[in-house]
């Protein structure tokens, strides 16, 4: 996933791109697809029944191609040589939907287009009822090295107040088969906080994903969007919003089963067994890296400049077929928005933010998050306590305004 920026323009000229900013350059590319629609969900995806005969993945595959094609000629003509692509990063929607095969193409696109780093990182995600033994060995073929499988929960009623469509056993089963098929690094996804969960079906969930032996684990407090189906059963009342102070205990719960597990984190939502384990992918957009954000809605990154791509698959693709970057609107950051966002991610993560990067102002503010035990200093940089990590974000305001 690429972090989204508001658009301030409906249709946007090409975006003025000035050249690479010098740090790690990776690829998104986002699937719009999906099986059902997620009453939680409020991502770009769109049901077959939804597009109708607009838009289709093999439509979809061919604008792809093109868009990344313009992107390389785009980049060709900045002054820095274009760098090596040192992550990938396919997501959505549900790009498992596609099949090994269809995936296989994807990779062969981007290798068409830009040059591949030795070892990679080439990450996608998977529903795991679309996925199989197979499916899992063709991915290892095609080059990929890292599966992100999306679990949610063990719990049959939770995973149905989401509309999660999968059983409660097949995501274990999804990430024994990928591990069988090769793939040293393998994520599961979880979300808590859902209406009706209790600590037991949490303890559930966390059994299921210590069985599995992955050796990567995101967990994601349920954040009721605005517009979804889940948004409309919270303010009609038939379900009660997430309670904050429960959902602080159910992070710290995660938290304590992981680390004895030997899993630590190094962003508040995610933990890995290793340094290796880590998503190289998602530590480029936290460490302000560039990236080419490609697809229906896609966000890129380049050298303080953002842009986002047109939202419908069909739109998108005329966009496309007209020649240049199908952008929907773009921006160039301000010394002001890349600080505010500097402190926004680095902040999140176990390394901590610099504290040389902070304006001068922020040294009371940092002494009082220090003497509060929200936050330690070590090594040059403001990290994050265990008790700070619950109020990141309320902490970013303090730093910054």
């Amino acid at each position: 996933m690429s972090p989204a920026a508001a658009p301030t323009q409906p249709d946007a000229d090409a975006p003025v791109l000035r050249d690479f900013g010098g740090g790690p350059f990776g690829v998104y590319i986002h699937v719009p697809f999906c099986a059902t629609r997620c009453g939680y969900c409020d991502f770009n995806t769109y049901t077959a029944g939804e597009l109708g005969t607009s838009a289709s993945p093999q439509s979809w595959l061919e604008a792809l191609r093109g868009e990344l094609a313009t992107a390389a000629e785009s980049f060709a003509e900045l002054p820095s040589s274009t760098p090596a692509v040192e992550t990938v990063f396919v997501g959505g929607g549900t790009p498992s939907l596609l099949g090994g095969d269809g995936l296989a193409d994807v990779l062969d696109a981007i290798r068409a287009n830009f040059t591949l780093a030795a070892g990679a990182e080439v990450t996608t995600e998977s529903n795991p009822e679309s996925t199989s033994p197979e499916f899992f060995e063709r991915l290892r073929a095609a080059g990929y090295t890292r599966v992100s499988l999306g679990m949610q929960s063990a719990a049959g009623h939770v995973l149905a107040v989401l509309d999660r469509t999968h059983t409660p056993g097949r995501p274990v089963a999804a990430a024994k088969q990928a591990r069988s098929a090769g793939f040293e690094h393998v994520n599961l996804d979880l979300i808590y906080g859902t209406p009706g969960e209790s600590d037991a079906d949490l303890d559930a969930s966390l059994d299921a994903v210590l069985a599995a032996g992955v050796d990567h684990v995101s967990a994601y407090s349920l954040i009721v969007e605005d517009g979804t189906a889940l948004a409309r059963r919270v303010r009609r009342g038939e379900l009660p919003a997430p309670d904050d102070d429960v959902l602080a205990g159910r992070y710290e719960r995660i938290d304590h089963r992981l680390r004895q597990a030997g899993l630590t984190w190094y962003e508040v939502s995610n933990w890995a067994a290793d340094e290796d384990a880590r998503c190289r992918h998602n530590l480029g957009y936290w460490d302000g890296g560039d990236w080419l954000g490609a697809g229906p809605g896609a966000h890129s990154h380049l050298g303080g400049v953002r842009w986002w791509n047109v939202k419908h698959p069909a739109r998108y693709a005329d966009r496309v077929a007209q020649g240049g970057l199908p952008a929907a609107g773009w921006e160039s950051l301000t010394a002001e928005d890349r600080y505010l966002e500097r402190v926004m991610l680095t902040i999140r993560l176990r390394t901590g933010l610099p504290l040389a990067e902070l304006d001068s102002s922020a040294a009371p503010v940092v002494e009082q998050i220090v003497a509060d035990g929200l936050a330690a200093r070590a090594n040059g940089h403001l990290v994050l306590t265990d008790r700070g990590r619950l109020l990141a974000d309320a902490l970013v305001r303090r730093i910054v305004i």
